[in-house]
């Protein structure tokens, strides 16, 4: 077996207090019982709701190598006959394993923040390096004070490239992450209301996600989106931290990766860009222009990270939807089929733009009609209502025929709309969910999204339930 780590390396990396005989070493890093693997070390963290002291039997019946646990509850474990590592601090301890694991690796590492599109933009950055070496990337959102150490601690030794997602919902959040980071790149997708119900202004939020270029290595860049309103603050924000190279990537003709042409596909997008000079034609597998936007932001971390851009662009078409961002499922209705788009992960009024847009875009079929399915935008806090009510102007410019709202919020979105549009509110999610499974058929495409707190993936999963997918149809 390969290790990650050896348990040497480990107990130097954490200065932690061996306890019983160690293995040789490790082949992974777990914080979570239902899913470590056997042979992994178990980090007994102490989250919000657990403490993973608690799951230490657990974690030997599934296997575990070794535990890292804490002084303090080292009595309550008992006499339990499991190789330990002590620490003063668990957390603390894989911050250390964190900062050791960057601290020996030659790769070149990439960090990505921003109020929308962060996973996609790294899920599509995982995908097209991997076609020029070998990738370790953050494992579903992983983003914050628990999720990014882990991550780095889980990076091996020898991979080409690592890509970290760095969230935040208050100031000061992303600055101690990306000081463990430490990339060579930093990428802002886009700066958005989301959160606003923490921050004073969007001028606020991207003073926050500016921490990020505080932890850039000398020599290295920052990448900005140029078409942002805020791209000015941010420009400043990484000069002041130091950063050497400051790219843009957008529309915007002084962007240095540039979109010159987009031409929206049933199912992908097709896009000619100019990286640094350099003309690209790709095809993006992934619709939308928003995933243009966020392809431009792939190649240019690409370039810069001093990847392959030919086999990089060629990767782009290989790029799916995650599930609850954006990925369609093709049902069947009693007479044909009927398109899902799955965008029930998260919302803020950027994101919720972007999907609107994006079944505006989408073909029906005869007699089809484009149905929204919109739920709650969270953390908006004082500014809520007037964002849900704002998005009825962005409806009116698209082809959307109905739309199905639920969620206390989203009553004013149904206020907001003309009478005359077929718009159907309900307070809760299982009563919307009977109405949209009563209501669609053959030739529509229908678009689900909302907070991910709100609930609607339970609408996705009963639309897939009650309607065959198109591939497995007798």
């Amino acid at each position: 077996m390969s290790h990650l780590w050896t348990s040497e390396a480990l107990v130097a990396a954490m200065d932690g207090r061996p306890v019983g005989r160690l293995p040789e070493g490790v082949s992974g890093i777990s914080i979570d019982t239902r899913t470590l693997r056997p042979g992994e070390a178990f980090f007994a963290i102490r989250g919000d709701k657990f403490d993973g002291h608690d799951f230490a039997t657990a974690a030997m019946a599934a296997g575990a190598e070794l535990l890292v646990v804490s002084e303090a509850r080292l009595p309550s474990l008992g006499r339990m006959a499991m190789p330990m590592i002590v620490v003063p601090d668990v957390l603390a301890a894989l911050e250390q394993t964190g900062a050791a694991a960057r601290a020996r690796t030659r790769a070149k590492v990439i960090a990505v923040t921003g109020s929308a599109g962060k996973t996609t933009t790294k899920e599509a950055m995982r995908h097209v390096l991997s076609s020029v070496g070998k990738v370790h990337a953050s494992d579903k959102s992983f983003n914050n004070h628990w999720g990014v150490p882990l991550t780095l601690a889980r990076m091996p030794e020898d991979c080409d490239y690592a890509i970290f997602e760095i969230g935040m919902n208050h100031p000061g959040e992303i600055r101690p992450l990306v000081k463990l980071v430490r990339p060579h790149i930093a990428v802002v997708t886009l700066i958005a209301a989301a959160h606003l119900g923490h921050f004073k202004s969007l001028d606020e939020i991207a003073r926050a996600k500016a921490e990020i270029f505080e932890g850039v290595e000398p020599g290295g860049h920052a990448l900005i989106n140029r078409d942002d309103p805020r791209f000015k603050l941010l420009d400043k924000a990484a000069r002041a931290a130091g950063v050497a190279h400051v790219w843009g990537f957008g529309e915007n003709n002084r962007a240095q990766f540039r979109l010159m042409k987009y031409k929206p596909q049933p199912d992908s997008s097709a896009i000619a860009a100019r990286i640094d000079g350099q003309d690209i034609c790709a095809k993006v597998g992934a619709p939308g222009r928003h995933m243009a936007q966020n392809a431009l932001a792939v190649l240019g971390a690409a370039h810069l990270a001093g990847a392959d851009l030919a086999k990089v662009a060629l990767a782009l078409s290989g790029i799916e939807a995650e599930r609850g961002r954006g990925r369609r499922h093709t049902l069947v209705a009693s007479a044909g089929t009927f398109t899902l788009i799955d965008e029930s992960y998260n919302a803020n009024p950027a994101s919720m733009k972007a999907a609107i847009e994006l079944l505006d875009a989408t073909p029906v079929g005869p007699g089809g009609r484009r149905i929204a399915v919109l739920g709650d935008m969270l953390e908006l806090g004082s500014h809520s209502a007037r964002l849900h009510g704002a998005l009825a102007e962005i409806i009116a410019q698209t082809n959307t025929d109905m739309v199905f709202l639920a969620g206390p919020e989203m009553k004013t979105l149904a206020e907001a709309l003309p009478v005359d549009f077929h718009a159907e509110y309900r307070p809760g999610v299982e009563e919307l969910q009977a109405l949209v499974l009563k209501t669609v058929r053959a030739g529509d495409a229908v678009m689900v999204k909302s907070s991910n707190g709100i609930g609607f993936s339970r609408i996705v999963d009963a639309l897939a339930k009650a309607f065959p997918a198109a591939r497995n149809a007798a």
